[in-house]
């Protein structure tokens, strides 16, 4: 599976095709005038940036099927952000959760209290199913590190890195490769992540 954030909202049709997934969006920031802000991003996309819009993805390849989705507003202001939970049927691991979700920028003790609220409402869901919780934290384990003690506290493996803001998570999972850092994509001014966990 992959977790996208703050990915354009139109992408994500052509990306389930691409990768031969399905999956779940939801909206989260400057979704103003999508129709405008499309005929923007395709004329000069430098120049919208990201007021194209955003959106939280989760994509999922076959045979793997979704069994409920949940949604969790963190924060209105300065920018809306918005954590998606499902619950997922993976054909070798059975069920799975997954949350995802992209905390508040720039504003770390806002942030602090947007993780474990998450994590808090995304263990409720879950109830005994194992949970992977992920995306952009913008909170840094080795600048603050009480929101990622706290996780420790509920069983979730440890961030990915020190400075790193975007993480993969697991509870009720054993970790087989940590969540590390891969080389730039392109699509995107972050790193992407990933990890491999088992039941």
């Amino acid at each position: 599976m992959a977790l996208l954030q703050e990915a354009p909202p139109r992408w994500f049709t052509a990306l389930a095709r691409r990768t031969r997934s399905s999956g779940l969006r939801v909206l989260t920031s400057r979704n103003v005038c999508p129709r405008l802000q499309a005929i923007l991003a395709d004329w000069h996309p430098d120049l919208i940036a990201s007021w194209e819009g955003g959106s939280n993805q989760i994509l999922l390849r076959h045979p793997g099927r979704v069994l409920e989705h949940r949604r969790m507003t963190l924060a209105w202001r300065p920018e809306q952000r918005r954590m998606h939970w499902a619950r997922l049927e993976l054909p070798a691991e059975g069920r799975v959760c997954v949350a995802n979700l992209h905390a508040s920028a720039g504003l770390p003790s806002q942030a602090s209290r947007e993780l474990p609220a998450a994590a808090d409402a995304a263990l409720e869901w879950s109830t005994s199913d194992p949970l992977v919780l992920g995306g952009d934290f913008n909170l840094r384990p080795a600048r603050q590190p009480e929101p990622f003690a706290r996780l420790r506290e509920l069983g979730f493996s440890g961030p990915t890195a020190g400075d790193a803001i975007d993480h993969l998570l697991a509870r009720g999972l054993r970790v087989v490769e940590a969540p590390a850092r891969l080389a730039p994509l392109g699509l995107s001014d972050h790193l992407p992540v990933a990890a491999a966990f088992v039941r």
